[in-house]
């Protein structure tokens, strides 16, 4: 569908086509995040949304690539925040930065691309992912969760409407 609403329409077509699936992937979430009362919608989102839509047979929007590179970020977040002693502070926005912050924020980036490169597993959107945990804007184990229970349900709902719609992308990438 995506390659045939880019044959009628140019990129207006494909435009159309991540515009309407965005839209409908997030709200859904959004919708199924506020019956659960859980922030299932946060900034990472957004970018993995547009690569499943708008680029969805690169490997970054892989749906391997996309639940393993949130996963590590999380990992890599929490751990940052373990490591520089940031596990209770506040968030970023409330106590500023911080030298500790920036080392946390740093080595998270970091550490999420070492890993996502040795699994040769690229995602760039968990590089947000893993700042909004080492930042502290999500790190109980509930918000972490949350995350992850974003990433599944964005996975799921893209891969299906994807796939209703024709386009088949390959699982592993």
């Amino acid at each position: 569908m995506l390659a045939a609403a880019e044959e009628r329409a140019g990129r207006a077509g494909g435009g159309a086509y991540a515009f309407l699936l965005c839209l409908l992937s997030l709200a859904l979430i959004g919708l199924v995040g506020l019956l659960v009362r859980q922030p299932l919608l946060f900034p990472s989102l957004g970018p993995t949304a547009m690569l499943f839509f708008e680029r969805p047979l690169q490997a970054a929007a892989a749906p391997r690539n996309t639940l393993s590179g949130h996963a590590v970020a999380i990992g890599a977040g929490w751990l940052s925040l373990l490591l520089f002693g940031l596990l209770a502070a506040p968030p970023v926005l409330q106590q500023g930065i911080t030298l500790a912050r920036i080392g946390a924020a740093s080595v998270s980036v970091a550490l999420t691309a070492l890993v996502l490169k040795l699994l040769d597993a690229p995602h760039p959107p968990a590089g947000a992912t893993t700042l909004i945990v080492s930042l502290g804007l999500l790190t109980s184990w509930p918000e972490l969760l949350a995350i992850a229970s974003g990433v599944l349900l964005l996975t799921v709902v893209s891969v299906a409407l994807n796939r209703v719609l024709g386009l088949r992308h390959p699982w592993w990438r």
